[in-house]
């Protein structure tokens, strides 16, 4: 999505749900296990470091009704656009480096949000793109992969303030705690103890 506007720039929609989302969350604390000031250990510096994982089978052979004389390289080349510049702005840095362009700033990427459900909509990086063909028409076009994603979710430490993606992750967060909030209660006594 345009991070200034919010508006929607491409949506990808995998064909099948993947069978399983693999998270991981790291916490972000004052100081690290070994060197930290132990006055310090229950402290946090921000919101915890978080990644997702997931596979997603692309299959062209069950779209016979539609029309695909690309196989499933569309779909394929829209998930490689979300880590590669724009060819445009290449050639456009290559021509100020050529003029003699003393610095020339990195690309800005769309903003890219991974939804998956009404209860996660989160900003994301994409920080592994992994496919396997396994499928190919008699053009060689690929009909049938297996894709590999792996994402990092950019919280409001990693955005600036009022960016629409730190906003988000805000939203996003609020969310959990709302969630958890709804979560049963558990008594000490469920431990086998009867008091801390």
């Amino acid at each position: 999505m345009d991070p200034v506007r919010g508006t929607p720039q491409r949506v990808i929609v995998m064909q099948f749900n993947p069978d399983t989302l693999q998270r991981s969350l790291a916490p972000k604390a004052a100081g690290d296990e070994q060197q930290g000031d132990r006055t310090e250990a229950l402290r946090l510096t921000g919101p915890a470091v978080e990644t997702i994982k997931f596979e997603a089978d692309i299959d062209a052979t069950d779209q016979f009704e539609v029309s695909a004389p690309n196989g499933i390289h569309p779909q394929l080349a829209a998930l490689e656009s979300l880590i590669n510049p724009p060819a445009a702005r290449i050639r456009g840095n290559q021509q100020l480096a050529a003029l003699g362009t003393l610095e020339i700033s990195p690309v800005e990427a769309p903003l890219t949000l991974f939804v998956w459900g009404s209860k996660r909509v989160l900003p994301v990086r994409l920080t592994e793109l992994s496919i396997t063909e396994t499928g190919f028409d008699v053009a060689l076009n690929p009909i049938m992969a297996t894709v590999s994603v792996g994402l990092r979710v950019l919280s409001s430490s990693d955005l600036p303030t009022g960016h629409r993606g730190a906003d988000l992750y805000l939203a996003h967060l609020a969310q959990k705690e709302q969630l958890a909030g709804g979560a049963a209660a558990g008594r000490i006594q469920a431990l086998g103890i009867a008091g801390i």
